[in-house]
Protein backbone atom coordinates (compact mmCIF):
# COMPACT_ATOMS: atom_id res chain seq x y z
CA UNK A 1 0.00 0.00 0.00
CA UNK A 2 1.29 3.41 -0.90
CA UNK A 3 1.71 5.91 1.93
CA UNK A 4 -0.12 9.21 1.64
CA UNK A 5 1.96 12.08 0.37
CA UNK A 6 2.49 14.82 2.91
CA UNK A 7 3.47 18.43 2.42
CA UNK A 8 6.16 19.69 4.78
CA UNK A 9 4.64 22.25 7.09
CA UNK A 10 6.21 24.30 9.83
CA UNK A 11 3.74 25.70 12.32
CA UNK A 12 4.71 29.28 13.02
CA UNK A 13 7.62 29.02 10.60
CA UNK A 14 8.53 31.38 7.84
CA UNK A 15 7.68 29.01 4.99
CA UNK A 16 3.93 28.69 5.33
CA UNK A 17 2.81 31.55 7.55
CA UNK A 18 2.39 34.40 5.08
CA UNK A 19 -0.53 35.89 7.00
CA UNK A 20 1.49 36.42 10.13
CA UNK A 21 4.88 37.39 8.66
CA UNK A 22 4.05 38.62 5.16
CA UNK A 23 5.24 37.28 1.85
CA UNK A 24 8.77 35.96 1.66
CA UNK A 25 11.03 37.77 -0.81
CA UNK A 26 13.23 35.79 -3.16
CA UNK A 27 15.58 38.68 -3.91
CA UNK A 28 17.09 38.62 -0.42
CA UNK A 29 17.97 34.93 -0.89
CA UNK A 30 19.62 35.45 -4.28
CA UNK A 31 21.42 38.76 -3.83
CA UNK A 32 23.92 38.94 -1.03
CA UNK A 33 24.82 41.99 0.98
CA UNK A 34 26.70 44.89 -0.50
CA UNK A 35 30.47 44.23 -0.95
CA UNK A 36 31.32 47.21 1.25
CA UNK A 37 29.07 45.88 4.00
CA UNK A 38 30.69 42.43 3.90
CA UNK A 39 34.17 44.03 3.95
CA UNK A 40 33.15 46.15 6.94
CA UNK A 41 31.83 43.08 8.81
CA UNK A 42 34.98 41.03 8.10
CA UNK A 43 37.17 43.95 9.16
CA UNK A 44 35.22 44.29 12.38
CA UNK A 45 35.60 40.56 13.08
CA UNK A 46 39.36 40.62 12.43
CA UNK A 47 39.77 43.71 14.63
CA UNK A 48 37.87 42.01 17.44
CA UNK A 49 40.02 38.88 17.07
CA UNK A 50 43.21 40.96 17.25
CA UNK A 51 41.93 42.64 20.43
CA UNK A 52 41.26 39.22 21.92
CA UNK A 53 44.79 38.06 21.06
CA UNK A 54 46.37 41.19 22.54
CA UNK A 55 44.35 40.78 25.75
CA UNK A 56 45.25 37.08 25.90
CA UNK A 57 48.97 37.82 25.49
CA UNK A 58 48.89 40.71 27.97
CA UNK A 59 46.62 39.41 30.74
CA UNK A 60 46.48 35.65 30.14
CA UNK A 61 44.15 33.27 28.37
CA UNK A 62 41.46 33.37 31.07
CA UNK A 63 40.45 37.01 30.54
CA UNK A 64 39.12 36.62 26.97
CA UNK A 65 37.09 33.61 28.17
CA UNK A 66 35.68 35.65 31.05
CA UNK A 67 34.85 38.46 28.65
CA UNK A 68 32.97 36.03 26.37
CA UNK A 69 31.04 34.70 29.36
CA UNK A 70 30.11 38.24 30.45
CA UNK A 71 29.01 39.07 26.90
CA UNK A 72 26.80 35.96 26.80
CA UNK A 73 25.23 36.82 30.16
CA UNK A 74 24.54 40.42 29.18
CA UNK A 75 23.07 39.42 25.83
CA UNK A 76 20.40 37.31 27.55
CA UNK A 77 18.83 40.16 29.56
CA UNK A 78 15.89 41.45 27.57
CA UNK A 79 12.48 42.92 28.19
CA UNK A 80 9.45 40.81 27.32
CA UNK A 81 8.12 41.58 23.85
CA UNK A 82 5.89 44.59 23.83
CA UNK A 83 5.65 48.29 23.19
CA UNK A 84 9.07 49.12 24.69
CA UNK A 85 11.89 47.30 22.90
CA UNK A 86 14.96 45.99 24.71
CA UNK A 87 17.80 48.48 24.63
CA UNK A 88 20.47 45.97 25.72
CA UNK A 89 22.20 48.83 27.52
CA UNK A 90 24.49 46.59 29.59
CA UNK A 91 25.81 44.82 26.51
CA UNK A 92 26.28 48.12 24.66
CA UNK A 93 28.30 49.54 27.55
CA UNK A 94 30.36 46.36 27.90
CA UNK A 95 31.22 46.14 24.20
CA UNK A 96 31.69 49.88 23.76
CA UNK A 97 28.91 50.10 21.17
CA UNK A 98 27.27 52.88 23.20
CA UNK A 99 29.95 55.28 21.92
CA UNK A 100 29.08 54.59 18.27
CA UNK A 101 26.85 57.16 16.59
CA UNK A 102 24.76 55.36 13.97
CA UNK A 103 22.14 56.48 11.48
CA UNK A 104 19.32 55.60 13.87
CA UNK A 105 20.65 58.20 16.28
CA UNK A 106 20.14 61.13 13.93
CA UNK A 107 17.61 59.80 11.41
CA UNK A 108 14.43 57.95 12.21
CA UNK A 109 14.25 54.79 14.28
CA UNK A 110 12.74 52.09 12.00
CA UNK A 111 10.68 50.75 14.91
CA UNK A 112 8.76 54.05 15.09
CA UNK A 113 7.65 53.81 11.46
CA UNK A 114 4.00 53.92 10.46
CA UNK A 115 4.41 50.68 8.51
CA UNK A 116 5.54 48.71 11.58
CA UNK A 117 3.14 45.89 12.31
CA UNK A 118 1.94 45.35 15.90
CA UNK A 119 3.55 42.59 17.95
CA UNK A 120 1.69 39.36 18.59
CA UNK A 121 2.56 38.89 22.27
CA UNK A 122 1.50 35.25 22.45
CA UNK A 123 3.59 34.22 19.44
CA UNK A 124 6.58 36.21 20.69
CA UNK A 125 6.54 34.42 24.04
CA UNK A 126 6.11 31.05 22.29
CA UNK A 127 9.21 31.78 20.20
CA UNK A 128 11.14 32.87 23.30
CA UNK A 129 10.17 29.67 25.16
CA UNK A 130 10.96 27.49 22.15
CA UNK A 131 7.38 26.36 21.52
CA UNK A 132 7.14 27.95 18.08
CA UNK A 133 9.47 28.86 15.23
CA UNK A 134 9.97 32.07 13.35
CA UNK A 135 10.86 35.63 14.33
CA UNK A 136 9.43 36.90 17.60
CA UNK A 137 7.84 39.86 15.89
CA UNK A 138 7.28 40.81 12.26
CA UNK A 139 9.24 43.81 11.09
CA UNK A 140 7.61 45.86 8.36
CA UNK A 141 4.53 45.45 6.20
Amino acid sequence: MESAKKIAHEIGGLKNDALRFGLHGVKSDIVGSHPLESAYESGKKSEEEMKRQVIAHTYGAALPLKMDLDRQILSRFQRPPGAIPSSMLGLEVYTGAIDNFGFEDYLNDPRESETLRPVDFHHAMEVRLGLSKGPASPSFM
